[in-house]
C-alpha cells in the first residue's frame, strides 16, 4: 500500500454516482426483473473507465471503480453468497427506533418520505442454508474492469471495496445457524474468498464496515459498554476473514450510516478507537470532515498508530453540499500529520458519495468532483508546509 513518503496522498471511500443507463440496469437486477446481461457488462465497463478517469483528472492518487457494478455496498453481496432465500423478514434498519429517530422524529419521518419511490426495493433475503461464496465471476469482472481503467488512465494505486461480515449479518437475518456467532464466522469464511481475490490481483482491499459504529445508533437499549462488547466479536470475525492476507494490502473503513441529519447521538470515536485499531489492516478510514466529528482529531493524541500503518481521515464530507476550501483541507491534514506523523496520513472522504446508487443526488456529482479537486489542492498545500 502506498504511503505519504514525500507528499500527502489523496483517496476517498469508494462509491460514486452511476450513470443513468447503469442505474436502470442495477434497479432491474435489484427487483429481479429481466435485463440484458451483455448490455449491463459493457455499460459497467464503460462506467468504470469514465469514473477512474474522473478521479485521476481531479487529482486523486489512489482510485477505485466507484462501485459502478453495485447498486449498494450492502445488497451487492446477494449475488456473491449462496445460502440465502427470499423472505418477508426485514433485516436491520438503522432508522427504525434509533437514537436519532427518537430525538428528531419529525426530521427523519420527512427524510424517509422523501426517499420513498427513489430507492429500488431489493428482494429481502434470509439465511436458510450454509453460507458459501459463489461470486468468483463477478469479482473477477470488477477486478478486470478497474485494472483496465487503471492502465489506461494511470494513478498511484487502485483499491476495491468489499462489505464486512458484520454488515452481511445485519442485513440478512439468520434462520439456519444455531448461534449468531456461528452465522457470523460462516460469513467470514465465505467473504475471505472475495477478499483474497482482490489482494491476489494486486489491488488494495478496502473493508467497508459502517455497522461497527452504527450499531450504537440503532440500539438505544444498549450502553456504550454493551456495544463495545458486541464490536469485539465482529472485529474478531473480520480478522478471521482476513487471515493470511497481507495487512499492508488492506484498509478498513467505518462510518456512522447517516448522510444528512442532526447526528447528535452517534458513538464518539474515543469510545471505539481501540477496538477499531485491532482490525488487521494497514490503514484506517473514518469521519473527520464534518461538524459532528471534526473535533475528534485530538483523540489521536492518545492513540499510538503502529509503525507502518496509516490514517485516512475524512477531510471532505458526504454530509454537506458545501465544497470545502483547499486551505481548510490543508489545515485538517496538517493537524493529523503533526499528531501522528506526515508519512502516516492520507487525505480521504468521510464516506462514499453514492453508497446506495439511487440516493447519490443528495450531493450532486458535480459537487463531488469539485470536492475532489479541492482535496487534491488541499493536500498539495499541506505537503508544501510539511515537506
Amino acid at each position: 500500500m502506498k504511503r505519504s513518503t514525500d507528499r500527502i496522498l489523496t483517496t476517498h471511500v469508494g462509491s460514486l454516482a452511476r450513470p443513468r443507463d447503469v442505474l436502470d440496469l442495477l434497479w432491474a437486477k435489484e427487483r429481479g426483473d429481466d435485463y440484458d446481461t451483455k448490455v449491463f457488462e459493457s455499460s459497467v465497463r464503460d462506467a468504470v473507465s469514465d469514473i477512474v478517469k474522473g478521479q485521476t483528472d481531479a487529482g486523486i492518487d489512489i482510485v477505485c471503480d466507484g462501485e459502478q457494478s453495485k447498486s449498494s455496498f450492502l445488497t451487492y453481496i446477494a449475488e456473491r453468497l449462496e445460502g440465502f432465500s427470499p423472505s418477508e423478514k426485514q433485516g436491520e434498519d438503522l432508522w427504525v427506533d434509533s437514537r436519532e429517530t427518537i430525538a428528531f422524529p419529525e426530521f427523519y419521518e420527512a427524510h424517509r418520505n422523501a426517499r420513498e419511490g427513489l430507492v429500488a426495493k431489493p428482494i429481502k433475503l434470509v439465511c436458510s442454508g450454509p453460507v458459501k461464496y459463489c461470486g468468483h465471476k463477478s469479482v473477477a469482472r470488477d477486478i478486470a474492469n478497474v485494472k483496465a481503467a487503471f492502465e489506461t488512465n494511470g494513478a498511484e494505486e487502485i483499491f476495491m471495496s468489499a462489505v464486512s461480515p458484520s454488515d452481511v449479518e445485519g442485513q440478512q437475518p439468520n434462520e439456519y445457524y444455531d448461534s449468531e456467532e456461528a452465522y457470523l464466522f460462516a460469513i467470514a469464511d465465505a467473504m475471505h474468498e472475495e477478499y483474497k481475490a482482490i489482494t491476489d490481483a494486486g489491488i488494495v482491499l478496502q473493508i467497508d464496515d459502517p455497522r461497527l459504529l452504527t450499531y450504537y445508533i440503532s440500539r438505544p437499549d444498549l450502553s456504550v459498554a454493551d456495544c463495545r462488547k458486541w464490536a469485539e466479536l465482529r472485529v474478531e470475525a473480520l480478522n478471521h476473514a482476513l487471515k493470511g492476507l497481507p495487512e499492508d494490502r488492506v484498509r478498513f473503513h467505518t462510518c456512522y450510516g447517516i448522510n444528512i441529519g442532526p447526528r447528535v447521538h452517534e458513538m464518539n470515536l474515543a469510545d471505539i478507537v481501540d477496538i477499531m485499531m485491532k482490525v488487521n489492516a494497514g490503514a484506517y478510514l473514518f469521519e473527520a470532515g464534518n461538524p459532528r466529528h471534526e473535533h475528534e482529531w485530538t483523540v489521536w493524541k492518545d492513540v499510538k498508530v503502529p509503525e507502518g500503518k496509516s490514517l485516512i481521515p475524512g477531510v471532505i464530507s458526504h454530509s454537506t453540499p458545501l465544497v470545502e476550501h483547499p486551505e481548510l483541507i490543508g489545515q485538517r491534514l496538517i493537524r493529523f500529520a503533526e499528531v501522528v506523523g506526515r508519512e502516516n496520513v492520507m487525505g480521504g472522504s468521510d464516506c462514499g458519495f453514492a453508497s446506495f446508487a439511487a440516493t447519490e443526488q443528495e450531493i450532486h456529482p458535480s459537487i463531488v468532483w469539485a470536492k475532489f479537486r479541492n482535496l487534491a489542492e488541499g493536500a498539495e498545500i499541506a505537503s508544501k508546509q510539511l515537506w
